[in-house]
């Protein structure tokens, strides 16, 4: 783990638990404007992402709480969590009984940051650098998780195929959606639902509802 990403994770973010999966601690940050307006002055001149890592986001949520009340689901499976953030679904994987658990991630911060938070977990996590959708060969994971990842139309059109393709090749794919406006319309059952509490810093609204879907 890159020190300097770390300690930068751990100067902008608390531990602590986020509302609806009290049973995993995550470094977070405790309002979005401070942390976005950290990133800007000492990280834009780099061209680096957003810190959407540092927040427990809706989909992410859904998923983790899913896992740990239905162990089953993850138990004694290869797992990928794509696009993770801050790897809540992957530790609620791990915590579920997952033989192996990756974290795919593009942002070297969240990869940091998934480091940290598997660790305060006690649980072991391995972090996947870059873009897992072109690799070739393709591992043959058990389940894929994907919390919140249908929210630009660009990354929706290239990665519902990939899942679609995923599912063919074996694997249970469950993808998490809390509303957002590029969510396939079909193709899709749903298999659990959550109210998950929100910010307003990062959301419209303070309660979004978000559906737990397998892919078919």
């Amino acid at each position: 783990m890159n020190g300097t990403r770390a300690d930068f994770v751990r100067a902008h973010t608390r531990l602590e638990a986020p509302p609806l999966v009290p049973e995993i601690r995550l470094h977070l940050a405790s309002r979005a404007t401070d942390l976005w307006e950290a990133t800007e002055a000492t990280l834009a001149e780099k061209g680096l992402p957003p810190p959407y890592w540092a927040f427990a986001w809706p989909g992410g949520r859904a998923l983790a709480r899913y896992l740990l009340d239905n162990p089953a689901v993850a138990a004694r499976k290869d797992v990928l969590d794509f696009a993770a953030g801050c790897g809540i679904a992957a530790i609620a994987a791990a915590k579920a009984g997952a033989a192996r658990v990756t974290a795919s991630e593009i942002d070297d911060f969240a990869l940091a940051a998934l480091g940290l938070n598997a660790a305060a977990n006690g649980v072991a996590v391995g972090c996947r650098a870059g873009d897992v959708v072109a690799l070739d060969p393709m591992p043959a994971w058990g389940l894929v998780l994907a919390g919140d990842v249908f929210y630009e139309k660009p990354m929706a059109e290239r990665i519902w195929p990939w899942l679609r393709a995923r599912k063919a090749a074996g694997a249970l794919v469950l993808v998490a959606d809390p509303g957002r406006a590029y969510l396939p319309g079909s193709g899709l059952r749903e298999i659990a639902r959550y109210d998950v509490p929100t910010d307003l810093d990062l959301e419209d609204r303070t309660i979004r509802t978000t559906r737990v879907l397998a892919v078919e």
